[in-house]
């Protein structure tokens, strides 16, 4: 598989902050990256980086450039969605279209026209009477049209109901991903995403707590479900997190024999979200 993204050593800082903080990632392309992580982890800074919007420092490579000194070559292949983005409110929806269309020469206004179609966004709608879900569903038909090999995405989904952060994604693996093109997306809703993604990274305080594929994560670590004594007594072999459960603990071990835990109750996977708060825990706690 071809690398889409290589960093290593990636550092930023904005005044006493350290947004990065010696960041690594490898990233294939056909991967689908969760990157994970509270409130000014860096997680923002680090999509920018990767697409020359930030400067960094530290050896970063994304689609065979560096963004840092050829930002034009680069977003030939590559787009961003971000929950910040603006469009022009003016501007009626296939005048947007028409607009795009002259200015990007990969732009395919027609299979932007049939991904609208679906949606209740009209052509002659304008963008500044669209609510939040559809504006975001005609941002994510401008960015597929346009055949980016690379697609990244900054909490695309936050503000939306249900229904339409639903829809967004179904559209987003349906009539964009293969195993030519790589997503990236941060987002706070972790159990939303946990099923489309190859690979996930968690992020704390401008580091990388954990980057790995979702089978590497299943073989590493494990949950175990344990009630009563049992549950002491699985308290009692190092873990790296636990919480309550009715009658006894949910508890996470990583790399541990699991033939010692299999007596004590009920093992699993642990969810996405279980696993980055235990991780981030650990991190905070080791300060």
């Amino acid at each position: 598989m071809r690398s889409v993204v290589e960093a290593r050593g990636l550092q930023r800082r904005f005044g006493q902050q350290q947004a990065l903080a010696g960041v690594d990632l490898q990233l294939e392309a056909g991967s689908v990256l969760g990157l994970i992580g509270p409130n000014g982890a860096g997680k923002t800074t680090l999509l920018r980086s990767l697409l020359g919007l930030t400067r960094c420092e530290g050896e970063l490579t994304v689609l065979g450039v560096d963004p840092r000194r050829d930002h034009a070559r680069l977003m030939q292949d590559a787009c961003f969605i971000a929950d910040t983005a603006v469009l022009p409110r003016w501007m009626r929806v296939g005048e947007l279209l028409d607009y795009t269309a002259g200015v990007h020469p990969r732009f395919n206004r027609a299979h932007a026209v049939h991904l609208l179609a679906g949606t209740e966004v009209g052509l002659r709608r304008r963008i500044g009477e669209l609510s939040k879900g559809m504006t975001v569903q005609l941002h994510l038909a401008l960015v597929m049209a346009i055949d980016a090999r690379l697609l990244i995405l900054d909490e695309p989904t936050l503000g939306l109901d249900i229904l339409f952060r639903k829809q967004f994604f179904e559209q987003l693996l349906n009539d964009y991903f293969d195993e030519e093109r790589t997503i990236i997306i941060s987002t706070h809703q972790v159990e939303e995403v946990e099923n489309i993604l190859t690979h996930v990274m968690f992020m704390n305080r401008g580091r990388g707590l954990l980057c790995d594929s979702m089978l590497a994560l299943e073989e590493r670590y494990v949950e175990l479900r344990a009630v009563g004594e049992a549950a002491t007594r699985a308290a009692g072999i190092p873990h790296l997190g636990q919480r309550p459960l009715l009658g006894g603990k949910a508890l996470i071990y990583e790399d541990v024999n699991r033939e010692l835990l299999a007596p004590l109750g009920d093992l699993r996977t642990p969810a996405l979200a279980d696993l980055f708060v235990a991780k981030v825990a650990e991190d905070n706690g080791h300060e």
